[in-house]
């Protein structure tokens, strides 16, 4: 029995389950919106909120906190300038989960997770002359 076991192993060993996660955090701060399974994204959540919050402390050893879980210089840099800028004013709730449907092959349920606050930039057709 599994009682009071805290979060899903989906089907994976707990090494695979890490990797799996820093993996889909680093994607998440690096491009702002991830499309992955429902159950993942759930999972997902409360590790990027709690590397925003450290982001918001702001400290060297916040810092370096972040840089043993990501472990992505590039990707801490821009956790530690533009998205705690962000959200410097909000009190938790900086990821948001989309429900978009099933997928075809295998029938999971698929969701959207992103930062609040994220804007795709979409360019407009132009009119030929």
């Amino acid at each position: 029995m599994r009682h009071r076991k805290a979060g899903k192993r989906l089907g994976r060993t707990s090494s695979h389950r890490i990797a799996m996660f820093r993996n889909m955090v680093t994607s998440l701060f690096e491009h702002e919106r991830i499309v992955t399974t429902t159950e993942k994204a759930k999972e997902v959540r409360p590790i990027a909120e709690k590397l925003i919050t450290l982001a918001k402390r702001g400290d060297l050893h916040a810092r370096r906190q972040a840089l043993s879980f990501i472990r992505s210089k590039d990707v801490v840099e821009k956790l530690f300038t533009v998205i705690k800028d962000k959200f410097i004013e909000r009190n938790g709730g900086y990821t948001r989960i989309l429900q978009t449907g099933i997928r075809k092959g295998d029938a999971a349920g698929m969701a959207i997770i992103e930062l609040v606050g994220y804007e795709e930039v979409i360019q407009a057709p132009q009119a030929e002359s």
